[in-house]
């Protein structure tokens, strides 16, 4: 079993998320039911969940802020959330779950699954600290990436470039090191700070540091620091020529 938390400052939000994890989700137990986040904060201190189902717009202190005052971190965190650009694009770069409202039923069984693989996964503290930092509007060095094993950071200073395969991208890093990932290219391309990554082609997109030199032609191509050569696209080729000042 998992016990879980549920913190949302709407009854009728709390009531509706409860009873489908009563119907459809037998693994989960409710230990408490939290309708602002600072009695959130001290059923998690005190109660040290397994799991948290936690609102991000909230009056007073809302969910981002709540995190930032608890002391145990070791829960898997999925957001129940409205839709908003910037607090998903922050959830996304910590590879954190979450959940648009009115909550899917499928969707709620797969986050509460996969809650229940990675119930010993070690990385939740650091998930945490890396949504903290990007909400803080501070750009962090690190990403977290969902492998087919599990959870990989990365330093996102060491990525040379990365390649869009269908559904998946392979990161090519320093030291020869090569991930492949379950994101698109494209979740890359919305997560990945603009100043260092550029999208120069429909498969690549290449961290700019790792540019050794530009081949003339059509669109060109690119030489990355570790010898790959990549085209860039003839739609890209302005913008490419631009970033990098050639």
């Amino acid at each position: 079993m998992l016990n879980a938390i549920l913190i949302d400052d709407d009854q009728s939000n709390l009531s509706s998320l409860g009873e489908k994890l009563g119907r459809h989700c037998p693994q989960i137990r409710i230990v408490a039911r939290c309708d602002n986040a600072r009695d959130g904060q001290q059923a998690i201190d005190r109660l040290q969940p397994d799991v948290v189902f936690l609102d991000i717009e909230m009056p007073v202190m809302n969910g981002f802020l709540m995190l930032q005052h608890v002391s145990y971190r070791q829960f898997a965190l999925i957001f129940v959330t409205a839709y908003d650009h910037y607090a998903i694009k922050a959830i996304r770069y910590s590879a954190l779950d979450y959940l648009v409202k009115p909550v899917d039923i499928d969707e709620l069984k797969a986050a509460v699954a996969k809650a229940e693989a990675n119930r010993t996964n070690q990385s939740a503290e650091s998930q945490v600290q890396l949504l903290l930092e990007y909400v803080q509007k501070k750009q962090p060095r690190r990403i977290g990436i969902p492998t087919f094993e599990g959870l990989q950071f990365v330093n996102i200073d060491d990525i040379i470039y990365l390649e869009a395969s269908a559904n998946y991208t392979y990161i090519h890093l320093t030291g020869s090191l090569t991930f492949l990932v379950s994101r698109t290219l494209k979740e890359f391309d919305e997560l990945l700070p603009t100043e260092t990554f550029l999208r120069i082609h429909h498969a690549h997109m290449i961290n700019k540091s790792f540019v050794e030199r530009y081949i003339r032609g059509d669109g060109g191509q690119v030489v990355m620091s570790n010898g790959v050569t990549l085209d860039v696209a003839k739609r890209k080729k302005a913008e490419f020529l631009q970033a990098i000042s050639f």
